[in-house]
């Protein structure tokens, strides 16, 4: 069986709280040991910390969502600063821009991405970056501030913007969408794109892949994702996994053995 690391999961979602256990049970026995748990605000936070034990192969990573401004609070970037200074998370996130609503306050988003990112720089943590209907921006912004390594996830963008985003050392999340027939300048990209930027993802519960269409997506489905990215580059599942693991555990600095007894 191949060993996946999942490296983009709400585990903390309310859809999770009648079997999350169950859930993480069955990640483990498809394989999936790594699992990476971004916050989306500063709610999130507490959960997700008691969730990534040590030895549990979950893993935090602390931010503030742009789709969340208007729950955000004036204080949660200091408070920010001061749980990445001393909870351990393996990365900034999820961060980033949103711009696919018309309420969207653009300004506001834009502030709290630059301040988070300065953070990243600060504390030297890869970022995991949402970007939706602002990718150019998002990738300028990045190219601007330097100094910053991480992942755009759920990447949808042409192969000239992933071009731009390898160029500065960022990796494509990669998950359900790819498993879809439609999706076919996203599969093109990731048949040929250089194998050390690519990540896999489920972005559970959302984003179920097609064989799961319709149902609330967990990280157990990642291997769906695998096999169809193994069939689309031509290349060994097992293979495949072993890199694409040993991605995401460089990025976010995840050297630690994990136990699931």
């Amino acid at each position: 069986m191949p060993r996946l690391a999942d490296s983009h999961v709400h585990l903390d979602d309310a859809r999770f709280d009648t079997d999350r256990d169950a859930a993480i049970k069955r990640a483990c026995s498809a394989g999936v040991t790594v699992q990476v748990i971004p916050s989306t605000r500063a709610a999130s936070w507490p959960r997700i910390h008691a969730l990534c034990t040590p030895g549990s192969g979950l893993f935090p990573a602390y931010g503030m969502h742009p789709m969340f401004m208007h729950q955000h609070q004036p204080g949660d970037v200091a408070e920010l600063s001061h749980w990445l200074g001393t909870r351990h998370p393996v990365a900034v996130g999820e961060i980033g821009l949103d711009f696919y609503q018309e309420a969207h306050d653009a300004q506001g988003q834009r502030e709290l991405l630059r301040q988070q990112l300065a953070l990243a720089r600060e504390f030297d943590l890869p970022v995991i970056l949402h970007a939706r209907a602002a990718l150019e921006e998002v990738t300028t912004t990045l190219r601007r501030t330097g100094g910053l390594r991480g992942v755009v996830h759920s990447f949808s963008g042409s192969l000239e913007q992933a071009e731009q985003l390898w160029k500065i050392g960022f990796h494509l999340g990669i998950g359900g969408p790819i498993t879809y027939e439609r999706a076919q300048r996203l599969r093109q990209i990731v048949a040929s794109m250089p194998i050390e930027y690519l990540l896999l993802e489920s972005d559970a519960p959302d984003q179920p892949g097609i064989m799961h269409r319709g149902e609330r997506n967990e990280p157990s489905y990642l291997t769906d994702v695998l096999y169809c990215i193994a069939e689309l580059r031509n290349q060994d599942p097992e293979a495949l996994a072993a890199t694409t693991t040993n991605n995401t555990m460089r990025l976010f600095g995840i050297s630690v053995e994990v136990s699931h007894a």
